[in-house]
């Protein structure tokens, strides 16, 4: 399998980092993350129109750009390089990833245009209180109604839920347990019996909402029962866009201690000539290129849809998390003291690699993952 990047595909890197390094600067992440939108209505609109980014793998057909899930995944990679405060990841990796999945022809061509076009915020409502990830424990129930179908329960951790227009939801028929049952849902984020809360988290660059559902009128998404196949499938292209973002955020904390180790003086030289911190970033160094090689081959396994897509979906997951936590971690120490103040950076990262660690999954799950679909 090819997994190296054309010079095209290059090209298209340095843009998108060129528009994040000029629209994300920490000073700007930090004025985001401390409101309850989290993000910049007129730098989304930009994003959108400028650079197409919400329709990146979106085909043209339906409003997209028409690129491939490879091309998304250098948008989340940059992305997390910048640490972006944007309804991204919300919009296009998870809701427009699952209703491309999920959805009849119909329902791509109503939904998916204006998602492309950066005009409707979408979000995939699907963890619940629970916290667990495997689909066999959502309890959100669908029951049918004379216009279609209503929903009862609740969701949590829904990422930018809060500002969601269109929400696509997880739930069961009644009486249903386990992968059985399982469907896909579209309403309005503001619709009737709707209630939406944005909750307190540890990562506030990343927003994250509880939703109450009270017999709210929803329309189904595809085939009725069809969320035990499709479901595993689209968390897994969600789990590959993630690993994307952390290994992003992960090269920009290796750059970040190796910047300051050649900055900081301490008993009259310069730390980075110490031998403990030139083997700290050199750990450092080889696990986030060992985590790229296994997000990019995933990348690539997702574009070209390979059999062994499901395991090294979890094998990406499982590696960028655990890179991008360390690499946040060894960052920290190698700044000393000034690296747990509030006005040093890294803790920003820090706080989003505890996010990402634990979000659609955290290693010990993905690694359980792994082994059950690598014996498939």
């Amino acid at each position: 399998m090819q997994y190296t990047f054309s010079d095209e595909q290059e090209e298209f890197r340095l843009i998108v980092r060129r528009f994040m390094d000029d629209k994300s600067p920490t000073t700007e992440v930090r004025e985001l993350m401390a409101t309850d939108q989290g993000y910049d209505k007129a730098v989304w609109k930009q994003l959108s129109q400028e650079l197409g980014l919400p329709g990146i793998h979106i085909p043209e057909a339906y409003g997209g750009q028409g690129f491939g899930f490879i091309e998304l995944c250098i948008v989340m990679e940059e992305m997390g390089r910048a640490l972006l405060c944007a309804p991204f990841f919300s919009a296009t990796a998870l809701a427009a990833t699952a209703i491309m999945s999920a959805g009849t022809e119909e329902q791509k061509l109503a939904l998916l245009p204006d998602i492309a076009s950066g005009e409707t915020l979408a979000a995939l409502a699907y963890n619940e209180s629970s916290g667990h990830w495997d689909p066999a424990s959502t309890a959100l129930t669908a029951t049918p109604s004379d216009d279609g179908y209503v929903l009862n329960g609740g969701k949590s951790f829904v990422v930018d839920g809060h500002v969601a227009d269109l929400l696509i939801a997880v739930a069961r028929t009644p009486g249903t347990s386990g992968i059985y049952g399982l469907s896909l849902f579209s309403l309005e984020g503001k619709g009737e019996g709707v209630k939406r809360r944005l909750l307190q988290s540890l990562d506030p660059t990343r927003k994250l909402a509880q939703i109450e559902f009270d017999n709210a009128p929803a329309t189904l998404l595809g085939e009725l029962d069809a969320g035990g196949t499709t479901l595993p499938h689209i968390l897994d292209l969600a789990a590959v866009a993630l690993a994307s973002e952390s290994v992003g955020s992960a090269q920009k904390m290796l750059e970040s201690s190796i910047e300051y180790a050649l900055l900081r003086m301490q008993f009259g030289r310069l730390i980075g000539s110490f031998q403990a911190i030139k083997h700290k970033c050199a750990d450092m160094f080889l696990e986030v290129e060992l985590a790229k090689s296994a997000a990019y081959y995933a990348a690539s396994a997702a574009a070209e849809q390979t059999p062994d897509f499901p395991a090294v979906a979890s094998l990406a997951k499982a590696c960028a998390s655990d890179t991008y936590m360390k690499a946040a971690q060894e960052c920290i120490q190698i700044h000393g003291g000034i690296g747990f103040t509030w006005e040093n950076d890294t803790h920003l990262y820090f706080k989003r690699a505890k996010s990402s660690e634990v979000f659609l999954g955290d290693p010990n799950y993905h690694r359980d993952q792994l082994v059950l679909r690598w014996e498939d």
